[in-house]
């Protein structure tokens, strides 16, 4: 139960049970910004998924899209090339990095996927699989 006390957080860790604790430490834990590699977008058209994933610094050839069993995973591999032995930088931010994500969609097919990627987003088209629906008429002697 929640307390009526104000309270002061720290890093976003408020008072109260060692459960509470745990609690939002995995928050903490699966907040956007330290989990995600690369942030994700996950749309229903209707009778397709758009995904966009925005890679930022990398190739065309660095990115690997694969989809199993209704599993979509997009993996990337950024190695940075330029020598910085003789640069003098006051901050240097990016660097060379590896990530995967992946999205479950339950009625994903595996025929007519697309791909694009254009100005460091990925857009994955992934259709729908069109239920049959195989109807007969039973004659009742």
């Amino acid at each position: 139960m929640a307390s009526l006390i104000p309270y002061r957080s720290v890093l976003g860790i408020r008072p109260g049970s060692i459960f509470d604790a745990f609690d939002d430490m995995m928050d903490l834990a699966s907040s956007p910004m330290s989990s995600s590699a690369f942030p994700m977008d996950v749309e229903d058209k209707g009778d397709a998924y758009e995904i966009k994933a925005y890679l930022t610094g990398a190739k065309k050839d660095d990115i690997d899209v694969e989809l199993n069993e209704g599993r979509l995973s997009i993996a990337v591999k950024v190695e940075e090339t330029e020598e910085n032995k003789d640069k003098n930088f006051l901050q240097k931010e990016f660097t060379s990095y590896s990530a995967t994500r992946g999205v479950y969609l339950k009625d994903a097919a595996s025929e007519g996927l697309s791909a694009r990627y254009a100005d460091g987003v990925l857009t994955v088209t992934v259709p729908k699989m069109v239920e049959k629906k195989n109807v007969t008429k039973v004659a009742i002697d």
